[in-house]
């Protein structure tokens, strides 16, 4: 089976991290051949060529500038019939907007890779909305229910993120890393990883930590940078506040790192309490989860699926006193650190095991090429509704 995968290719997350994810461990299911196609070069394609993926260039596509669609999808509709792929996935709504009529118009099964909660008020969701593919691939249950608001008779299925193993560092190599930071050796330290973006509940965080200001030995690491100007004024507004609430001095921003999984591996918590951001999977909370860290998150979007009592703490939305009764509780307790932390890795194997989400991931798309070859067969949710 060869695959197609289109992406924006701008910005780098947690789509782009799966896809990488997938060519990576393609010795789980070498019968299905990945390429990508991008609409711009970036880390997402330097990373790929460096697996050796075939990532095709579909140039600087604006909406708007109607120029740019149309030599963007006349490109892809010569990519397309140059190769015979058998299935095309857009990824997010915006490349089944520019795209998904190319696919069809080929007459190749389209589908489309549901990775956040569709808001239904956006322009580009608008747009999207007029393009029905023929199965909505969802990295969780939540957006499987969710993206039966726009498709209502289109097939979901569910295809957790694949997340490997990770190896984790000897107690030399932890504290290795916390020198470089300039962290104390008995410093319990505190980590987010996540794009720099409102609703991501770096604000809770900070807010829940200068209640905690006159307790000693914890330090806080945000890790991730702005990839767009208003997430440079984003991480200035972050700055600022941890200057005002007098913790400045105890919060690290890392910016932009590739050695996320080391990073994480020399913390001790996890803390990422979404106050407005609906995670449509939590790929950070996996990452924690395998370096066996416990994680204080919100119970909203498809947090809970990710994260139970038996590896976490789940709040409320936006409740900051409850925030720092977690963190307190975490930072004081490094019996219940150590018990929540050693549920994590299993239970991410048992969830997120390349060797088993891959291969479903083929065995879904084969059963979607199969459907669109029998045009009469109608999908089980339509089934249902008749």
């Amino acid at each position: 089976m060869r695959v197609l995968h289109i992406v924006p290719g701008r910005l780098f997350g947690g789509v782009e991290n799966t896809l990488i994810t997938v060519v990576r461990f393609r010795h789980c299911c070498p019968e299905m051949h990945t390429e990508v196609a991008v609409c711009l070069p970036g880390r997402l394609s330097d990373e790929l060529g460096a697996l050796g993926v075939s990532v095709h260039k579909l140039g600087l596509v604006r909406a708007r500038y109607p120029h740019t669609v149309w030599r963007g999808r006349r490109r892809l509709r010569a990519l397309l019939r140059r190769n015979p792929f058998d299935i095309v996935i857009c990824h997010m709504p915006w490349a089944l907007a520019m795209f998904g009529p190319v696919v069809q118009s080929e007459g190749i099964p389209l589908a489309f890779g549901a990775h956040g909660p569709w808001e239904g008020n956006h322009w580009i969701e608008r747009w999207a909305v007029r393009v029905r593919p023929d199965i909505a691939i969802c990295v969780s249950h939540f957006l499987a229910r969710d993206i039966s608001k726009p498709y209502p008779y289109v097939p979901a299925e569910v295809i957790y993120n694949p997340s490997p193993p990770v190896r984790r560092l000897s107690e030399a190599e932890r504290q290795a890393v916390r020198a470089q930071a300039g962290t104390a050796k008995d410093a319990v330290v505190i980590a987010q990883v996540s794009r720099m973006q409102p609703g991501k509940g770096h604000g809770v965080c900070l807010e829940a930590l200068a209640k905690l200001r006159n307790l000693e030995n914890w330090e806080c690491w945000q890790i991730g940078g702005p990839q767009t100007p208003a997430e440079v004024e984003y991480l200035r507004d972050l700055r600022e506040r941890a200057a005002s609430l007098s913790i400045a001095g105890r919060v690290r921003f890392w910016g932009m790192r590739a050695d996320i999984a080391r990073l994480l591996a020399a913390a001790d918590i996890y803390c990422q309490p979404n106050d407005t951001f609906l995670e449509g999977l939590g790929n950070t909370f996996v990452e924690a989860l395998r370096v066996g860290l416990p994680v204080i998150t919100t119970r909203i979007g498809a947090a809970p699926e990710v994260v139970d009592d038996t590896c976490g703490i789940l709040l409320p939305r936006a409740d900051i006193p409850a925030t720092a009764g977690a963190l307190e509780k975490l930072i004081l307790d490094p019996d219940l650190r150590g018990r929540l932390g050693a549920a994590g890795p299993p239970r991410a194997s048992l969830l997120f095991a390349p060797e088993t989400q891959i291969p479903r991931l083929r065995d879904v798309l084969t059963r979607a090429v199969e459907r669109s070859r029998n045009p009469n067969e109608v999908s089980y949710r339509q089934s249902a509704s008749l």
